[in-house]
């Protein structure tokens, strides 16, 4: 069997399918009323899945190590996680909106994989000295595994915040746990009767008790207070949900990823830490998902602020694993650009 012919097919393959899958997808958030077009999208992220994985796997056969030594088989592994974590993901959600995210960024990398990069860094080649160990297979694969989940949760967390159109919202979950309602702002209680009745004596003074009717505090309030239907409040407390568990499985694996990185380098390079750009953004993603897990565990926050941290870490995350390499060179740059 000719593994060159069968890659050059399977990359080309996943391709196709993953933008048939985002127009499936995409066509289901229009057409909500046909019921088919979301199984037919999950089946189509699931046959890219595999396209991938034979992609990789005929590729190790190949070139007989793991295929994690260059920027085209990097983004076809990222690749393999994101539509790996997007069918947990839309498993746990039954939502269009997971696949109406994930799947234009899965077919974009594979596109610049496939279509964008010379033929030249396609090809597989001997691995460099300082890539001729088992943390290969430990480290990258780690790292780009969390990136994937970290990508995902952080794509749920900006689908929330188009769903909600970015005003605050009241969910019935919590970062604590379903079920659990903290104390609502003023702004975002949903019925009159949830609103504290506030009148004013001849002397301004405020005075708790309610009279007749509603009070203008109160029409203020609701005036102001966007509308928000059962099902986008229910779709929006699911995508906050999923959001926070995809980042809670990324995480952990980022850290995984950094520690197995800084015990490799200290075996290649003689340090643990280099302060190498690739090194420093990783500590800058760390830092950012570290913040939004601490508020959302020990803070209670959930919907738009954190909402708007993890979409924060979906450019860091990016910046982490492609702009350091374009923008600058350093001891990460193994088959890259520069």
């Amino acid at each position: 069997m000719d593994l060159v012919a069968l890659q050059n097919s399977l990359d080309n393959l996943s391709f196709a399918v993953l933008l048939v899958t985002m127009l499936l997808y995409w066509s289901g958030m229009a057409f909500p009323r046909i019921p088919y077009l979301p199984a037919l999208g999950t089946a189509g992220m699931a046959i890219a899945n595999l396209s991938i994985a034979s992609l990789l796997g005929a590729r190790w056969i190949e070139a007989g190590y793991f295929p994690l030594s260059n920027l085209y088989e990097s983004l076809f592994f990222i690749a393999w996680g994101l539509t790996a974590t997007h069918l947990l993901a839309e498993y746990l959600s039954r939502s269009r909106w997971v696949g109406a995210v994930a799947s234009p960024v899965a077919m974009g990398i594979t596109a610049f994989a496939a279509l964008s990069l010379p033929d030249t860094m396609q090809v597989a080649e001997p691995l460099v000295p300082a890539l001729q160990s088992n943390w290969l297979m430990m480290h990258v694969s780690v790292m780009l595994l969390s990136y994937a989940c970290l990508m995902v949760g952080s794509l749920l967390a900006i689908a929330f915040l188009i769903v909600t159109r970015g005003q605050a919202v009241s969910l019935a979950g919590s970062s604590y746990g379903n079920g659990n309602r903290r104390q609502t702002p003023l702004n975002q209680m949903e019925t009159v009767s949830d609103l504290p009745a506030v009148q004013f004596s001849s002397n301004g003074s405020a005075i708790a008790e309610r009279s007749q009717g509603v009070t203008t505090l109160e029409r203020i309030a609701l005036e102001t207070t966007p509308t928000w239907s059962p099902e986008t409040l229910s779709l929006a407390q699911v995508l906050d949900n999923i959001s926070y568990r995809m980042i809670g499985l990324g995480f952990p694996l980022l850290t995984i990823g950094i520690i197995a990185g800084g015990v490799w380098a200290n075996e290649a390079w003689g340090s643990y830490w280099s302060w190498d750009p690739k090194e420093t953004w990783a500590l800058i993603a760390w830092l950012v998902f570290a913040a939004y897990l601490h508020a959302r565990i020990t803070k209670g926050w959930q919907g738009r602020r954190p909402a708007i941290l993890a979409a924060a870490g979906f450019c860091v995350v990016w910046v982490c694993y492609m702009g350091v390499n374009l923008l600058g060179k350093g001891l990460h740059s193994y088959g890259w650009f520069f």
